[in-house]
């Protein structure tokens, strides 16, 4: 099909005709083809809001530089130095600062008073339940629990100096506001090592607080054993009273082995 001369002057007047239209014009005299300026100038804006918004969600998102707000300071802990005059204290400093059980056994048992051999002999006679064996076996459990915690304490405060970087390295590049730490999977990885960083945390901690437990048990057992002697001690008045009249009309018998 040619498109004469003529023809064209119809068409450029038509698309002339469109750009000047006003609201209620309709192209070719078809009425469902209105173009409105009021409306299109509204969709622009729109458009220019929107554009404007996601730049600025974008900015925050890579470059978000507020972060300062969340940083908090990782509190070292000050290595134990223990006083070692005589000898008294052997390799409780180290102990307590390191993962040695070695040196927290040693330390236990120079630091402790020791049940010598002529103790051990009069114990071997005695029955299980009595008073004195119930205090060997505190002793003996306190012997196994005691060491045991040093070494957690030492374990702890090593694991907390060897960590000390990594937490740091970490702490950094959560608050960087770089775009490259802030894209979405270093975001994600950051969270993965906070949360293993807890974990391991957590871990450390639940060994102390079992440490906690066992000495509390021990320490539990030193009561109860303490309070249990009592009522033995004050049945036992009781009965010796009652046996070994202590009034003046019977004072040719004499009792010399009265307990208070």
């Amino acid at each position: 099909m040619r498109i004469t001369r003529k023809n064209r002057k119809w068409i450029i007047g038509g698309a002339v005709l469109m750009l000047t239209a006003t609201p209620s014009f309709a192209f070719f005299g078809i009425g469902d083809i209105v173009f409105d300026p009021t409306s299109y100038a509204s969709l622009v804006s729109q458009l220019t809001t929107l554009e404007t918004q996601y730049n600025m969600l974008k900015s925050n998102i890579e470059h978000f530089s507020l972060k300062q707000q969340w940083q908090t300071a990782l509190n070292t802990m000050k290595n134990a130095n223990v006083r070692n005059m005589f000898g008294e204290t052997n390799g409780m400093t180290t102990a307590l600062n390191t993962n040695s059980p070695a040196a927290s056994s040693t330390a236990w048992t120079a630091a402790t008073l020791p049940v010598n051999g002529t103790t051990s002999t009069y114990l071997a006679g005695q029955t299980p339940g009595s008073t004195q064996l119930s205090e060997l076996a505190m002793v003996e459990a306190s012997d196994s629990v005691s060491p045991d915690c040093l070494t957690a304490v030492g374990q702890y405060r090593g694991a907390r100096a060897q960590s000390a970087t990594a937490n740091s390295s970490l702490a950094s590049e959560q608050l960087d506001g770089g775009t490259a730490t802030n894209s979405e999977v270093e975001q994600l990885n950051l969270l993965n090592a906070s949360e293993a960083q807890k974990m391991s945390e957590m871990q450390s901690q639940g060994v102390l607080q079992a440490c906690l437990a066992s000495e509390m048990a021990v320490s539990n057992m030193q009561q109860r054993n303490g309070a249990a002697l009592d009522l033995n001690t004050a049945a036992y008045v009781a009965q010796q009273r009652t046996a070994n009249d202590t009034s003046a009309a019977n004072e040719s018998n004499t009792w010399d082995s009265y307990l208070p």
